[in-house]
């Protein structure tokens, strides 16, 4: 493995940007007022070994996040609508944190206000909100006023443990008399700071037992058996990917990758671009990150 400060720096560079095909070009980023899918209406078949009945009722699901989630929504939205016939709407982006998205944070924030949390609550009226965050760290947006975990962990974890409080309570003020459930996305291995990593993921949990929310625990699907926080670029395949072309990326190793070699961070396959976009390729890790949330949002809607 790298030197820790290499991999810092390799983070530091691909942090604000998203996946993306070199033969295609860089895709536009997404409009300032995202909607959902056409096809977020339509019907299909739940993917075989599905567990459990279906929901009573098509959830609508709002996704929200940083470059994690850039990557992973489309996937996430294949797999609601497939499973659930859930109505999806993904709004992330790249290099945010939580306070990015909290209303009145418009003019230091790299989200705009009519895709703040509550701006889109109040618009879509959804059932469930996914907030995936890595747990931005490095003072990349100005809504941190500087405080980064490098220099005052102390600081950052009470900022960011407010700032998931501020969040909540305003998606909970946005929704009214039907507020949406909120669902944390917990994080899988950090390769520089790993207890960072598992303190966001405590805040996650002690936020979410406070406001009667949910924790998807996609970080577990993309980390070892024998070390939820030990960071590996590369874990055994499951069944589902054994069984479908392309996920079991060396499957004479009976392996699939998690990560490229020059990318510790995210899971697309594919090399990043300056412009932000959904990952283009097949990518186990993502696929696992969404399959987790489905699973959650499934278990919620019975």
């Amino acid at each position: 493995m790298r030197k820790p400060w290499i991999v810092g720096a390799l983070l530091a560079g691909v942090l604000l940007g998203g996946c993306g095909d070199p033969a295609s070009g860089p895709e536009e980023p997404a409009p300032a007022a995202p909607r959902a899918s056409a096809t977020a209406h339509q019907r299909a078949p739940a993917s075989p070994g599905s567990p459990g009945p279906e929901p009573r009722k098509a959830p609508r699901v709002l996704y929200l996040g940083d470059s994690l989630a850039m990557e992973s929504q489309k996937v996430l939205g294949q797999e609601l609508r497939r499973d659930l016939k859930a109505r999806y709407t993904g709004a992330p982006y790249s290099g945010t944190t939580l306070c990015d998205y909290l209303e009145g944070t418009a003019e230091r924030s790299l989200v705009p206000a009519a895709d703040k949390a509550a701006a889109l609550v109040r618009r879509l009226r959804p059932d469930f909100v996914v907030l995936q965050f890595w747990g931005n760290s490095w003072g990349y947006t100005p809504c941190m006023d500087g405080i980064t975990h490098d220099k005052s962990p102390a600081r950052y974890f009470r900022r960011y443990d407010a700032d998931a409080r501020r969040l909540t309570e305003q998606i909970t003020a946005a929704g009214g008399g039907s507020r949406p459930r909120i669902v944390w996305v917990s994080q899988g291995p950090d390769p520089i700071t790993p207890d960072r990593v598992r303190r966001v993921n405590a805040l996650y949990e002690k936020r979410a037992a406070a406001s009667g929310d949910l924790v998807a625990d996609a970080g577990k699907a993309v980390s070892p058996a024998a070390g939820r926080y030990t960071w590996t670029q590369y874990l055994p395949c499951t069944a589902h990917e054994r069984a479908r072309p392309g996920l079991c990326t060396q499957p004479g190793r009976d392996r699939t990758a998690l990560h490229r070699d020059d990318d510790y961070l995210h899971f697309c396959l594919a090399p990043t671009t300056t412009r932000p976009k959904p990952c283009p390729v097949r990518s186990p890790g993502i696929l696992r990150i969404a399959r987790e949330v489905t699973k959650t949002i499934r278990q919620a809607a019975r």
